[in-house]
């Protein structure tokens, strides 16, 4: 039988216990062993009813990353054992065309890499979908060299606590990834699923490093080219469309702020921005090849102001809602809801946020601190 969240938590030793289990282990996971006792119960499909919390899929975003490093052994067990359904995995490139779990291809910010001298020639400037980066970049690496570096904090200054964590995590591929979840859930009796996002498509296939043949490939190796509980992202589109023929999994498209538009539009000179994907024929289309609409927040609710329609637009043209990102501190909250304290690491009303979204009826979304979001639709007593 799949355990309850509440259920998860209490066997984890509650939350303060899960916050420091020794069991989030930041060496690269090893292939799970056969199972020995029952398989894990089913558990229902994205967006169903879920014991303890109505109906909404709650995702670790880059694991539990507002308490450990992103994409992270660490990150994932934890996000995991909090009772997430799902984690969300970035993808991008190595040299040798090895898919890497990293937020972006530069890599200076999130791993060690600037203080090894050994890579110190490998700094340039590469412009990715419009935006110039300075620093190391995934695709200038081997895998094996990339094993060699230790991730770190990404947002020290916010998140000062997650810095004890740095140099102690090597970056994992997706199939470390799998593996990990996989282990995750034969011990939790649930599954965890997994939403893989495709970063930066076009600017990969420019450098001849595209992601979606490799990633194809890995889910048919692994049989999850049709489970439901992969769910395929990308703030592109026609990388979705193509891989709606290739694999069954579910896809969600991601809608960047006002203003922007996707890089593969941007490139084929198409006028559209992610504006016109939220207009009521911008949404039908968009469902005719995905399950999910991924928002920016603010799209759904700006910082200040009323809430907009797309949340109910979008399930009128048979999509669902999963706005990103919510976090905990003050910083990420829309002014109304933060709480007067300078430090940067201080948390708002987060609870007070999630409360509006919850009223909207959104049927996911994507949170840095799992814990709260499940404590926010009743998973667990806060």
């Amino acid at each position: 039988m799949s355990l309850s969240r509440r259920a998860a938590l209490a066997a984890a030793g509650g939350l303060a216990a899960t916050a420091g289990l020794a069991a989030c282990s930041d060496s690269a996971p090893a292939a799970p062993a056969a199972a020995t006792g029952p398989a894990p119960a089913a558990s229902p499909a994205p967006g169903q009813p879920v014991p303890g919390r109505g109906q909404v899929t709650i995702v670790g975003h880059r694991g539990a990353s507002g308490y450990r490093p992103e994409h992270t052994a660490s990150s994932y067990s934890l996000a995991a054992r909090m009772g997430a359904d799902a984690v969300d995995v970035d993808l991008c490139s190595t040299r040798d065309r090895q898919l890497v779990a990293r937020h972006e291809p530069e890599i200076g910010g999130t791993t060690d890499v600037a203080r090894r001298p050994e890579f110190a020639s490998r700094r340039r400037t590469v412009v990715i979908d419009g935006t110039s980066y300075d620093g190391w970049f995934t695709t200038d690496f081997t895998l094996a060299e990339l094993k060699t570096l230790r991730a770190v904090e990404r947002i020290p200054a916010t998140r000062p606590h997650n810095t004890l964590y740095d140099g102690r995590a090597p970056i994992l591929t997706l199939d470390e990834v799998l593996d990990l979840l996989a282990g995750l859930s034969q011990e939790l009796g649930r599954r965890v699923g997994v939403l893989p996002e495709i970063k930066h498509s076009t600017w990969h296939a420019s450098v001849g490093l595209p992601i979606e043949p490799v990633f194809v490939d890995v889910l048919r190796r692994r049989n999850l080219a049709q489970d439901p509980q992969v769910i395929v992202q990308s703030f592109e589109v026609a990388n979705l469309k193509a891989l709606k023929g290739q694999i069954g999994c579910p896809l969600l498209q991601l809608v960047d702020s006002t203003g922007k538009a996707p890089a593969d539009f941007v490139a084929a000179r198409d006028p559209r921005t992610f504006d016109d994907l939220v207009t009521a024929r911008g949404l039908q289309e968009v469902a005719t090849y995905a399950t999910w609409i991924g928002p920016s927040k603010e799209r759904v609710i700006p910082p200040t102001g009323a809430p907009t329609t797309l949340a109910g637009d979008a399930r009128a043209a048979g999509l669902r809602t999963m706005p990103y990102t919510f976090r905990n501190e003050n910083e990420f909250l829309p002014p109304p809801l933060q709480r007067p304290n300078p430090e940067r690491s201080t948390y708002g009303d987060a609870f007070g946020e999630y409360a509006q979204y919850r009223a909207l009826g959104i049927e996911g979304l994507f949170s840095d601190n799992p814990d709260t979001a499940i404590a926010a639709w009743g998973g667990f007593a806060p």
